[in-house]
């Protein structure tokens, strides 16, 4: 699938925005805090139905606008789709393709892959487990209907337990019982849902692993021996027995202590967690290795390329680096962010499509020299 064009209106920043896109590398360029993240996330959205930020759809419509509105033509086959997309403070956001609607997310799962890397990705190795889970399921709610049901339905009865949890402890002391053996009821079904995410997680973690360690072996010349592995919070076969046993401490913290909502993952180097033990460099090799290795995971799921999105992470990372990565993009659809197209000078990256960001507005930039210029 190939992006051909994107319309915005009432989107962040931007009152309205078009723009036509090549199938290769497409630049979008200007100083920082115009809205080229903003671009990039609509065409995340538009794909997924999911900002890779977490925003929600209130947060993304213009300051002082009841609702947005994106609209993609993707291409696959040679067919090219209309795909509409509003969205509406305070109501679910609606999704139309070719006119139809699109009432479940799940049926409009498969249409476009993405694969997203911005500088906050390079910090996955050393900050806390919220962003590795974030990338988990980001990347498993784009490939597995299923995965997206469960982790839906997860969400929705943690926070029902939630709420109930924080019910018993403001009747602490008179509550109930009763009332509490209600809390039975949500945690069979957090086990339901919250199994099959755990089983889902640890095989992505065993397939993306084995990408990751190639590539890593070949960013450190065969120096490094690079290995993910899950650690669950709870496994499928004690998580009941765990919500049970810390019932108490929960109704006391007002929240869900155990769960996959608690999951991560560690990143081992020659048998060192990278977290404590690797240099800011071996680090970001890590993370590059497990991008370029979602990169060959969606593709190999898929049978097709995913769409690149590069949020200004080229500045971020040095020249061999930025060379392992430019190696991976050359045949793929890519949209990347930057502050000055200086930052491309090294004759690497052939690009017919340069944008210039800035007042709120986005445009082409003649200055390139069209599709002979060498960024």
């Amino acid at each position: 699938m190939i992006i051909k064009s994107i319309e915005l209106s009432d989107f962040r920043n931007f009152e309205t925005l078009k723009a036509e896109f090549s199938n290769g590398v497409n630049i979008f360029s200007g100083q920082n805090a115009n809205g080229k993240t903003n671009i990039l996330e609509s065409i995340y959205l538009g794909s997924t139905t999911k900002s890779q930020k977490g925003s929600r759809d209130k947060d993304i419509i213009r300051f002082g606008r009841d609702e947005a509105h994106i609209r993609l033509y993707a291409e696959k086959a040679d067919i090219v789709h209309k795909i509409d997309m509003h969205l509406r403070s305070g109501k679910a956001k609606q999704l139309y393709v070719d006119g139809m609607q699109i009432r479940k997310s799940t049926d409009y799962l498969g249409m476009i892959h993405v694969v997203s890397f911005s500088p906050e990705d390079l910090l996955m190795v050393k900050e806390g487990p919220a962003l590795r889970r974030r990338f988990l399921d980001l990347e498993l709610c784009q490939l597995d209907a299923i995965y997206m049901h469960n982790y839906a339905s997860y969400n929705k009865v943690l926070e029902q337990r939630n709420n109930l949890l924080k019910e018993l402890k403001a009747s602490f002391g008179y509550q109930n019982p009763r009332t509490k053996d209600t809390l039975s009821v949500w945690d069979e079904q957090l086990v339901m849902y919250g199994g099959p995410i755990i089983e889902a997680r640890r095989s992505f973690i065993d397939e993306i692993c084995s990408y990751a360690k190639e590539i890593h072996s070949k960013i450190s010349n065969g120096l490094e021996e690079l290995k993910i592995e899950y650690a669950p919070d709870v496994t499928e076969e004690n998580f009941i027995n765990v919500l049970k046993e810390n019932s108490d401490k929960d109704i006391v913290l007002k929240s869900t202590s155990s769960g996959p909502h608690r999951d991560d993952f560690i990143f081992l180097i020659n048998g060192n967690d990278a977290r404590k033990y690797a240099s800011q460099g071996q680090q970001r090799s890590c993370v590059l290795s497990l991008k370029l290795a979602e990169i060959k995971y969606v593709t190999e799921k898929t049978g097709e390329l995913p769409i690149l999105l590069l949020d200004d992470v080229l500045s971020e990372l040095d020249r061999s680096r930025q060379t392992n990565l430019l190696d991976s993009i050359s045949d793929m659809q890519t949209f990347i962010t930057c502050t000055g197209l200086e930052e491309f000078v090294s004759g690497r990256l052939n690009t017919d499509n340069v944008f210039r960001v800035e007042n709120n507005t986005c445009h082409k930039d003649n200055r390139t020299g069209g599709s002979d210029a060498i960024l």
